[in-house]
């Protein structure tokens, strides 16, 4: 580790290496494909910036449950046994969503794992679609 390398920075790099991360437009192409969309973000972002249609929503804090393709607790969008499904998770701009595929993809076989570069934010900068989050009045959330 150098003198201005911080940890995380190095598990970061450690973590996207060999990982699959899409730039927006593949994730948009894979999820025409039938890739699942995963959102990590909390309900505070969705409600201020909006949701991906056909994103599924996962709190950081459940997803290894929600992914396990063994699991009675899996999502619905998930059969048993799918290992091979292709899954993209994304969060507000690319970083929990690299660490957290990685540590899924290890922990539970998955071998399609991967994250979208940017994230969310990078997403509806490429100009790919957005919907409001419906009933949102929400203005600012730190």
């Amino acid at each position: 580790m150098t003198a201005h390398e911080d940890v995380i920075s190095r598990k970061l790099a450690e973590a996207t290496s060999g990982l699959r991360r899409y730039l927006p437009e593949e994730a948009a192409d894979a999820v025409r494909r039938g890739a699942l969309l995963v959102d990590l973000r909390p309900l505070e972002y969705r409600l201020r910036g909006g949701e991906i249609a056909g994103a599924v929503a996962v709190s950081r804090h459940v997803l290894e449950w929600r992914l396990d393709v063994t699991s009675r607790w899996r999502l619905k969008e998930l059969a048993e046994g799918d290992f091979d499904r292709e899954i993209i998770l994304f969060c507000n701009e690319g970083y929990t969503s690299s660490l957290a595929a990685r540590q899924v993809g290890d922990l539970l076989g998955l071998t399609a794992v991967g994250d979208v570069r940017g994230g969310f934010a990078a997403w509806k900068e490429s100009g790919l679609p957005v919907t409001p989050r419906a009933g949102s009045s929400l203005s600012t959330v730190d």
